[in-house]
């Protein structure tokens, strides 16, 4: 983690002036340079803000502080910015690196975050004055100790807890993160007219639905990696939703029964239908195709003799489906580089490629998958 001395040293204007100049330059190379003030600082940020250029853009245009782990588990802005909750007052239990409470301050009028790591509280003030924000409050405080005393209300409370155990292994389960959500819900609920929670992609949607019954679950992602599982503990469920960012949303009816498809005909298709991860995530893939497409199993590909309208996820071009002949494959692909997917397969891609003896990328594409007892390959155009 930062220090408050290496906070400090990056204020200074030499070595804001050395990060600016050479932020087009390789890191190492900077670290390494005698001509640089504070090389190893100056390297690491530059790193980082180059990574950021992608994932927070706002905050690498302004040249802001980005402390190595804080930057790890930030929101990125897109996903930040997508949270439709809106009001005149909010709590962030979980300020970090301020990403979240920079996007709730566009949303709200006034934006009160919470942090107990002295060097983060300082890093956070120091980049909204970069970003030009001026309704967030930095509060130096844990959230067990500020909701215990605190006697103002929100329109909502938004926690993003940490996932992280002192030893750094990872956590799913609301009760082992940090804020326990679970055990301070009763007070939060005194405090706020709605709840919003962030959780790891590999929360299980049911169990949000579990912690609380009455909630909408929703599932984000974007270009088809699940990025967070968010709860709003507002009343107005129980709904589950699959988001992915660009391109819409679907409301699961969780219906309880969808006829099955036919007997696979490997003739009879013309656009193989790839549903999107977050779908995927909220058990909703032969719910959402239903009508548009055949679907087996809801960790599968659905099959279309139509291109089909309306669907969330990407839609290719069939060329021919054949049954897996792995022999047959490695005598026609045999060093190749040929882009394969998969989706309901018991081989992983790296293993398809061994036994293919194919190369990654190319301009062939190849997809597996199973439906009941066969496996299936699909050549696309």
């Amino acid at each position: 983690m930062i220090s408050r001395e290496e906070i400090t040293i990056l204020c200074r204007p030499e070595v804001q002036q050395a990060i600016r100049a050479n932020l087009d330059r390789d890191p190492l190379q900077v670290a390494l340079d005698r001509q640089v003030p504070e090389a190893r600082l100056v390297a690491t940020q530059i790193k980082y803000l180059q990574r950021a250029r992608r994932k927070l853009p706002g905050y690498a245009q302004a040249c802001c502080i980005l402390p190595p782990r804080a930057f790890e588990q930030a929101s990125s802005e897109q996903t930040a910015a997508y949270k439709p909750i809106e009001g005149d007052r909010v709590l962030d239990l979980t300020c970090g690196l301020g990403v979240d409470a920079v996007a709730l301050s566009r949303r709200f009028r006034r934006v009160v975050t919470l942090e107990r790591n002295e060097a983060l509280v300082e890093v956070a003030r120091i980049n909204l004055q970069r970003l030009g924000i001026t309704n967030v409050e930095v509060v130096h405080t844990s959230a067990e100790e500020y909701v215990t005393h605190c006697r103002d209300h929100f329109d909502w409370i938004y926690a993003d807890p940490d996932r992280r155990s002192t030893e750094g292994r990872k956590l799913v389960r609301l009760e082992d993160c940090s804020p326990d959500i679970v055990a301070l819900y009763p007070r939060l609920r005194e405090l706020a007219d709605a709840l919003a929670i962030k959780n790891s992609p590999l929360f299980d949607v049911e169990e949000a639905l579990r912690y609380f019954p009455r909630s909408r679950v929703e599932v984000l992602s974007l270009d088809d990696e699940c990025k967070e599982v968010l709860i709003y503990d507002d009343g107005g469920g129980p709904l589950i939703t699959a988001t992915a960012l660009g391109q819409g949303s679907y409301d699961g009816q969780q219906t309880p029964s969808i006829a099955q498809p036919p007997v696979f005909d490997p003739h009879a298709y013309q656009w193989l239908i790839i549903p999107d991860v977050a779908l995927q995530k909220c058990r909703l893939v032969r719910e959402h195709l239903a009508g548009k497409a055949d679907c087996w199993s809801e960790n599968g590909y659905g099959f279309a003799a139509v291109r089909p309208e309306g669907v969330l996820g990407r839609i290719e071009a069939i060329e021919a489906i054949e049954r897996f002949n792995p022999k047959l494959l490695k005598r026609t692909l045999n060093g190749h580089r040929v882009e394969l997917l998969k989706r309901d397969f018991p081989i992983s891609i790296e293993e398809l490629r061994q036994r293919l003896a194919v190369k990654p990328g190319g301009e062939m594409r190849l997809a597996f998958t199973k439906i009941g007892e066969e496996y299936w390959t699909i050549r696309l155009k």
